[in-house]
């Protein structure tokens, strides 16, 4: 099993699913959005896009995937610097949002793709908190300016949905499709 992402959360959500890879290889894409494109048909199609874009051996699985925080069509991506981060947790402050990571998993045979979405609140937050958090520099290369595994877990008093799938990788879907493509899970 190859993972096609760079992501150490994302290695760590695989192990609790007792897979190591056999190799990491983040392709490399290009993830702006299209105009007026959906957040769950973005985050779907950079998904497709990783999978396309990675070699496939016959031998290999290659698990790929992408996260992204929308607010109603808005989506917020991995902030460009200090400033986005902080208008970003400025927007999220005291609203609920979407988490959306879509999955692919690709074997000689094709690719397949499952997402997930779920609903996350952030409490409204004081000017205090977020320059605190911003000074922890968490934000760097996060979707939507945080990681709710990290110190921004204090502002999320509520999710709908899965802790996993907001860290990076939903592992019930995970698991089924790499259970489709011959990966034995919790071996």
């Amino acid at each position: 099993m190859i993972l096609g992402s760079g992501s150490p959360r994302r290695l760590e959500l695989l192990a609790q699913l007792g897979l190591v890879p056999d190799a990491v290889r983040a392709p490399d894409i290009n993830e702006d959005p299209r105009k007026d494109e959906a957040p769950r048909d973005y985050v779907r199609r950079m998904a497709l896009e990783k999978a396309q874009a990675s070699a496939c051996a016959a031998d290999e699985v290659v698990l790929c995937a992408d996260t992204t925080v929308a607010v109603g069509r808005r989506i917020l991506g991995k902030p460009a610097d200090r400033a986005e981060a902080e208008a970003f947790l400025r927007l999220l402050s005291g609203r609920r949002h979407r988490v959306i990571t879509a999955i692919s998993v690709k074997t000689p045979d094709g690719i397949a793709v499952k997402d997930n979405m779920t609903v996350v609140k952030m409490k409204r937050l004081s000017d205090a908190e977020i320059a605190g958090y911003l000074a922890t520099d968490d934000w760097r290369g996060k979707a939507g300016g945080y990681a709710i595994q990290g110190p921004a877990g204090a502002f999320i008093p509520w999710i709908g949905g899965s802790f996993a799938a907001v860290m990076g990788l939903p592992l019930v879907e995970t698991a089924h499709l790499l259970a489709n493509a011959g990966i034995k899970v919790w071996r």
